[in-house]
């Protein structure tokens, strides 16, 4: 899509020197968003933050050089949505249709404090229709910090929603072997990693070290995770409310590995993800309405 041929519809939620539309990578529209503190890029294409970078330092999310941009195709990076499930099911793709479906915009919003806040929501498609009806929306909040919040509600009447959701963010480092993850000590885990269904582990005493395929699910663990990167000398921080899952991936080079994900990427990438999955998962009851917010922020070591 190029900026020309962007619709009225869309403009309409431009706001000067903050947020603009444009035609993105393979014609997908996508939201640049520029603030006094930071700037950010994202696709209505799964409503999916692909850019975060608070001013004066690298960016703080990955994005695949491989990565597909076109429909009913994921972007490998950044912050794809996982709903209504996570991981593979026999009978549909992997992590859910949210994040392979375009979104609508509802709002946009300039913040007194220079920052601006972002409203989308999933449409129904035929991929839901089995599903009980719901709304799902996504708000984004950029100021010098990133803020996601996944909002469910359940429309049904009569039935319960059960659902998994998780903001499986892509976090930008320097060098893995320079990394190490705090807030998971001694906290169990299913380690993917090392089977299919997930082998039952119990959790590190110190700090996490990425030094070969990981894939690991911690569970009912709902607090912060930081990420001490000593190459770019930064502390990531991944602060989660209603959230009971932790995921932390990287595939090393694996044969098991994505084919629009190039191998040496390992290096420079770890997924801290926050949501509600496998044993997690969410039964919502009819009317009522969940949020899984993340905060993600950034300082100097």
């Amino acid at each position: 899509m190029a900026d020309s041929v962007i619709p009225d519809a869309l403009r309409k939620f431009e706001i000067p020197g903050r947020v603009t539309f444009a035609g993105g990578k393979g014609g997908l529209p996508k939201i640049n968003v520029t603030t006094p503190r930071s700037t950010a890029e994202i696709y209505l294409h799964g409503a999916h933050v692909t850019h975060f970078q608070k001013t004066g330092e690298p960016p703080l999310l990955f994005l695949s050089a491989r990565s597909r941009f076109a429909p009913g195709q994921p972007i490998r990076g950044g912050v794809p949505i996982c709903f209504p499930w996570f991981g593979s099911r026999a009978d549909a793709g992997v992590h859910g249709f949210a994040r392979i479906t375009e979104w609508k915009v509802e709002a946009a919003a300039a913040l007194a404090e220079e920052g601006v806040t972002l409203r989308f929501h999933l449409p129904r498609t035929d991929a839901g229709a089995a599903w009980p009806p719901c709304d799902t929306e996504l708000a984004v909040t950029i100021t010098d910090r990133l803020t996601m919040e996944l909002i469910t509600t359940n429309r049904s009447p009569d039935r319960r929603l059960e659902f998994e959701n998780c903001l499986h963010t892509y976090f930008a480092v320097g060098d893995i072997d320079a990394v190490s993850l705090s807030g998971l000590e001694a906290k169990p885990f299913d380690d993917f990693a090392r089977g299919a269904n997930g082998v039952r582990r119990n959790g590190d005493p110190s700090p996490l070290l990425v030094t070969q395929e990981t894939n690991r699910v911690y569970f009912d663990h709902a607090g912060m995770v930081e990420i001490r990167d000593d190459a770019l000398r930064r502390v990531i921080s991944v602060q989660k409310f209603n959230s009971r899952s932790t995921v932390v991936w990287n595939p090393w080079t694996t044969q098991k590995l994505p084919d629009d994900f190039d191998p040496a990427e390992h290096r420079r990438m770890v997924c801290v993800e926050s949501g509600n999955v496998k044993q997690d998962k969410l039964a919502l009851p009819p009317g009522q309405t969940t949020t899984l917010k993340v905060v993600l922020s950034s300082r100097p070591l």
